[in-house]
């Protein structure tokens, strides 16, 4: 169920936000999960002393609690103008929908945009094929790499790890558990930060901002353990606190950076004939490297040790230069006119080539042409 969500929310929320305000809606969806995890953290921190196995069933089966609000509560959702455009055909309830959820009249513009991308995708039989074209390249490797570096950062090592960690490094049991809280909570608050500042500083400059701090965050860490920790051994209790505090720095920002828009990015730089298959590979990527990472940290962490967080930091330089020099900015730029953006790009516009750029356009036009006079015989 997990998968479904987090292919199609962000998909939902890209769809039905107007682009000014498309960051801050998207972000939200990322605070939600971060206040689910917080809010798991705090009944796990409550139940660890309930004696009789029943501590873990109870945390366990709370997980049914938002599963069951989730499901009841999309019964009640309304389609996107996008589906029912591509989907139904009704250009009229699709128009409404856009004229409500815009709060004014003013909507043909963005509607024509709609439509015109409802043809070209209506004519797309296989989007999973489709996506493997040259002109798609980009949306592809953009695609499968952000969320690959989303995993990498290391992230996921404090969502599933953080109590063992804390733990090792000479924080009792207790101070564990309460220690995945507080990281957690400063996960919460930069989430609203990004909220605030994702549609003002735009998606590039939160991305490298961001990946700056978790670089630092991670070989600050990793400096710490290699010096005060070494290959074994007990560490002091005030840097073992040391370290939390930097991994709430690390934690932070990733939740204001790299955690919302691994989600946002990818939705808006697709277009509509291969968004849900764009959205897949992301969720795909996204749930094969957490069973990697989940799978394999504890025995990094034997053989490398403190190298550990060398390498989640080696990785985040790596992201930080990708996102400097192949992801162009879509502050917003509705989704439906990206394909401008990969024509201005200084490496983009090599892979994508004119030759294509003008058959596109005829096809676009053509589409257009052909809605426009279905529109006025109607």
């Amino acid at each position: 169920m997990s998968k479904f969500a987090l292919q199609s929310i962000p998909l939902y929320l890209s769809e039905m936000a107007p682009p000014q305000y498309r960051g801050a809606i998207n972000n939200g969806f990322e605070l939600c999960i971060s206040i689910g995890i917080l809010i798991a953290n705090v009944i796990n921190y409550g139940v660890q002393k309930i004696e009789g196995g029943w501590g873990w069933r109870i945390s366990l089966s709370m997980a049914a609690v938002p599963a069951a609000f989730l499901t009841i509560g999309a019964i009640f959702l309304p389609e996107t103008p996008s589906f029912l455009i591509q989907r139904d055909g009704n250009v009229d309830e699709a128009k409404m929908m856009l004229q409500r959820l815009r709060g004014t009249t003013g909507v043909q513009k963005e509607l024509d945009d709609l439509v015109t991308a409802s043809n070209i995708s209506r004519a797309i039989k296989n989007p999973y094929r489709n996506i493997l074209k040259k002109k798609y390249r980009p949306q592809l490797v953009i695609a499968l790499l952000i969320p690959f570096f989303n995993q990498v950062t290391g992230i996921n090592v404090i969502n599933f790890y953080a109590p063992v960690m804390f733990r090792t490094i000479g924080l009792g049991e207790s101070a564990a558990l309460m220690s995945a809280v507080v990281t957690r909570l400063c996960a919460t608050v930069a989430n609203i930060v990004a909220m605030v500042v994702v549609d003002k500083f735009g998606r590039r400059k939160l991305l490298l901002v961001g990946g700056v701090q978790m670089i630092l965050s991670q070989f600050t860490v990793g400096a710490i353990l290699a010096v005060k920790f070494k290959d074994h051994g007990v560490m002091d209790k005030e840097y073992g606190y040391l370290v939390l505090v930097i991994m709430c720095v690390f934690v932070a920002g990733f939740a204001w950076s790299w955690g919302p828009l691994t989600y946002l990015v990818p939705t808006e730089i697709c277009p509509l004939e291969i968004r849900s298959a764009g959205q897949s590979v992301v969720i795909a990527v996204i749930f094969l490297m957490t069973f990697v990472i989940g799978q394999t940290f504890l025995n990094m962490l034997c053989h490398l040790k403190f190298g550990t967080f060398f390498l989640f930091g080696g990785w985040v330089c790596v992201m930080t230069l990708f996102v400097f020099f192949f992801l162009p900015e879509t502050k917003q730029l509705p989704m439906e006119q990206m394909e401008q953006v990969w024509r201005r790009h200084w490496f983009w516009k090599r892979i994508v080539g004119e030759g294509e750029e003008e058959a596109d356009q005829a096809q676009t036009g053509a589409g257009a042409i052909a809605m426009s006079a279905a529109a006025h015989s109607s």
